[in-house]
């Protein structure tokens, strides 16, 4: 069977109302494109009906392929596992709720092909999300730019054209814990950025609240980057260096007869002070300790329940 020239991978969790006419759309844009495709719907495990409605779409269509996981994974272990089963020479990611517009791959490949770049990154204008929606996603990319030592745009997020060698190197990574849009960034390849428009969501509500937000950016901070450790030493250090010089001052005026016993309050908020920040580094130190006894452990960052329409090199369900 000839591989396709798209594989378009979806996350799905909730809107399962958009799941057809994101389809329709896509097919629609590959048939003006004269281009060969496949859709791969993944459903994270979602308990709004998204699978019921997968269903249906993949009986009328058998160019859309389903995946669904055994029990929530994370959109990120979603995108994985569509990425490790597409074909297509080169692949689209985006989300379900149709925010991400299809009408915009053919500016993608276009994109691509002038560019010669394999990694064309969709970067939304003007974002038609609510000011709080805005505001806490500039503080979690700022968090995740400072904390990874990687610039990452706020305006960036999956949706974006990727070709095969790309989608190969990203899956060759058994880590556990892949936040998609580091990892691109990571890999390098020049990735080109394409100004897109970016839509209201069709239904429903972003399922990232800010204590999702929080989990993931330190899932991501801590799998990614060792700079968390690196602040603790260094606040280490200027401890030290204050310790050392207030050390000196204290030594001088014992010479010079002016020490005396007192300063109860200043010793005990020092205990104090000192004390929460070894707490805070054993802490941190257990933390990354936990992390690499879970890559350690090597257990599969998503198990796939069920399939529709024969997705390629899975012919039963199977952890992955």
């Amino acid at each position: 069977m000839t591989s396709p020239t798209l594989s378009v991978v979806s996350p799905v969790y909730g809107s399962p109302g958009s799941l057809e006419p994101l389809c329709q759309r896509v097919a629609d844009v590959c048939a003006k494109m004269g281009i060969s495709y496949e859709i791969i719907l993944v459903d994270d495990h979602c308990p709004r009906g998204s699978w019921a409605a997968v269903k249906e779409i993949c009986a009328a269509n058998p160019f859309v392929k389903g995946m669904r996981f055994s029990r929530n994974f994370g959109q990120h272990s979603a995108i994985e596992a569509g990425l490790k089963h597409s074909t297509g020479e080169w692949v689209v990611v985006m989300d379900c709720d149709l925010q991400d517009q299809p009408e915009e791959i053919p500016n993608l490949f276009e994109a691509a092909r002038k560019e010669d770049a394999k990694i064309v990154l969709a970067r939304r204008a003007e974002r038609n999300d609510s000011l709080y929606r805005r505001a806490i996603s500039a503080g979690y990319y700022g968090l995740l730019s400072f904390m990874t030592g990687k610039p990452l745009d706020a305006s960036v997020a999956n949706f974006g054209l990727y070709h095969r060698t790309v989608v190969d190197a990203y899956c060759s990574w058994e880590e556990e814990q892949k936040y998609f849009p580091v990892m691109i960034q990571w890999m390098g390849f020049d990735p080109v950025y394409l100004d897109v428009a970016h839509s209201r969501r069709s239904e429903g509500k972003s399922s990232y609240t800010f204590r999702k937000l929080l989990k993931l950016a330190s899932d991501v901070v801590f799998s990614f980057s060792d700079r968390p450790l690196w602040i603790i030493v260094t606040i280490g250090l200027i401890i030290a260096a204050i310790t050392f010089v207030l050390s000196i001052v204290t030594f001088i005026q014992a010479l010079m007869g002016q020490f005396s016993v007192s300063g109860y309050p200043s010793l005990i908020l020092s205990v104090w002070f000192m004390g929460g920040v070894l707490i805070c580094s054993v802490g941190l130190t257990g933390i990354y300790v936990g992390r690499t006894l879970r890559e350690a452990k090597a257990r599969p960052s998503y198990i796939v329940a069920d399939y529709l329409n024969d997705v390629p090199g899975s012919d039963k369900p199977k952890p992955q």
